[in-house]
């Protein structure tokens, strides 16, 4: 199912023999190992020798050094060095702070700097709400992270984290214009982290939670939109949301159903899937079905946390119980945020006819696209090496640029879903079918639709 890509690519510099069938030995070694070439460059060329810079994708660290031992078995082919292109990408970080005012001499000085800036600090003591006009506070959002949930890597702590994050603030900046920054804790309590974030908020238009585990991550949301007056998002949960919620929308268009009519079944009840449980329930489906490493979430079932006696209470009309395959018989829309090969082709066959298979473990799917496509008549991953990936990126730029531009205090549930529907809107009815249910994550009109949408409905949110 995977192919080689980009995450795992690879430049090998080598010295090979100058003959005319050194380039083809090469290519081919790659190809027998199972990698893609990308490039292929002569370097350095001498009378006895060639140097050449060879690129190619794998599919993993060890896939990797699979191709580059297969290289070193060519007569004639010494390997010098092997350089892993992500590692390149990340040395010295990924970010920078540079100045947006000229500091060519004393005048420039005295204004951006003392004795000028102490007026504008004045100005701000004396009216606070200053603060969003005149510092960067009207453009900035802090990405906070304990470290504890980072991608599928689990609880890898507040260092190891960092590299997500500052990935985070360039995709902030890339296709919002909004300056984002990095903020790894070194704690994993509740009421340090929410402390912590108390402290630093004045710096910042609003605060993007990251990688925080559940159900800890719910409580922390919680308090802290309580305590702030700028807008508190967990990606993780209501990014998610948002764009799941959008692409369903334009997956009951493909195949012609009403939500109202159909039986969803969400798999996974973390924060992912809480937030799109609760997200969907405003759409008002004819059921919702939640389903845990327990099982089915029902009513009766014992041992429930105060988050899955919320869901279990708002879901499963008929308090069904039972596991994930029995969950599915009669589903309409599956939609998973839990872990890899759950299920397969003849549990798609249970579900009705036009099935819709959003199967977004990351990397690897609750079920092998290729399997779920036998019967499913829309099918979404979270993959970038399918259609219909279902990515983040397509929410959470556009979401803060909205709030930021509206000076939002907070964050409400018409937000989201005019944030949804602004995404799903992109996809015209030109384009849409069952292998383009959402744009491209590189659609420059994706991040100015949502933030438009976002910024109106907050518009709306402050003055009723």
């Amino acid at each position: 199912m995977p192919v080689p890509g980009p995450g795992y690519s690879i430049t090998v510099r080598l010295e090979a023999p100058p003959s005319a069938s050194a380039a083809g030995d090469l290519t081919s070694a790659v190809g027998r190992a199972g990698g893609v070439i990308t490039a292929f460059d002569v370097v350095e060329s001498h009378t006895d020798r060639v140097i050449i810079d060879l690129t190619c994708n794998a599919l993993s660290a060890n896939h990797a050094k699979d191709i580059t031992d297969t290289l070193e078995l060519l007569p004639g082919i010494v390997v010098r060095k092997v350089s892993d292109r992500t590692f390149l990408v990340h040395l010295g970080g990924k970010i920078e702070i540079s100045s947006k005012v000229p500091l060519r001499n004393r005048d420039d000085l005295s204004r951006a700097y003392t004795p000028g800036v102490a007026r504008v600090c004045m100005a701000i003591a004396e009216n606070p709400d200053d603060a969003r006009r005149l510092t960067i506070k009207r453009n900035t959002v802090a990405v906070v992270t304990d470290g504890s949930a980072v991608l599928g890597l689990g609880n890898i702590g507040p260092a190891a984290a960092l590299p997500v994050m500052e990935g985070k603030a360039a995709l902030f900046k890339k296709f919002a214009g909004v300056d984002a920054w990095p903020v790894c804790l070194d704690t994993q309590d509740t009421e340090e982290i929410i402390r912590a974030v108390e402290l630093i908020a004045p710096v910042y238009g609003g605060i993007n939670l990251e990688d925080i585990a559940a159900p800890r991550c719910f409580e922390i949301e919680a308090r802290l939109r309580e305590k702030l007056d700028i807008p508190v998002f967990h990606d993780d949960q209501h990014g998610t949301a948002i764009v799941v919620v959008g692409a369903l929308r334009n997956a009951l268009r493909v195949v012609g159903k009403k939500i109202s009519d159909c039986k969803v079944v969400v798999c996974g009840v973390g924060a992912a899937g809480s937030a799109i449980i609760r997200l969907l329930l405003k759409q008002e489906p004819g059921d919702v079905v939640a389903v845990d490493v327990d099982g089915i979430v029902h009513r009766d079932r014992p041992g429930l946390d105060d988050n899955l006696k919320s869901i279990a209470a708002a879901t499963n009309k008929d308090n069904v119980s039972g596991r994930l395959h029995d969950a599915l018989v009669g589903a309409d829309v599956f939609i998973g945020v839990s872990a890899p090969n759950l299920f397969g082709a003849e549990q798609v066959a249970t579900m009705n006819s036009d099935a819709i298979v959003f199967a977004l473990a990351n990397p690897d799917p609750e079920i092998d696209p290729m399997e779920a496509q036998k019967h499913a008549a829309v099918v979404a991953t979270g993959r970038s090496d399918f259609p219909n990936q279902i990515n983040n990126v397509l929410a959470f730029p556009g979401v803060f640029r909205g709030l930021l531009d509206a000076h939002a205090r907070t964050i409400t549930d018409a937000m989201l879903i005019a944030a949804a529907n602004a995404i799903a809107d992109v996809v015209d009815g030109d384009r849409l079918n069952a292998s383009f249910i959402v744009p491209s994550v590189f659609d420059n009109t994706v991040a100015p639709a949502v933030a438009e949408a976002v910024r109106k409905a907050a518009v709306e949110s402050a003055s009723a």
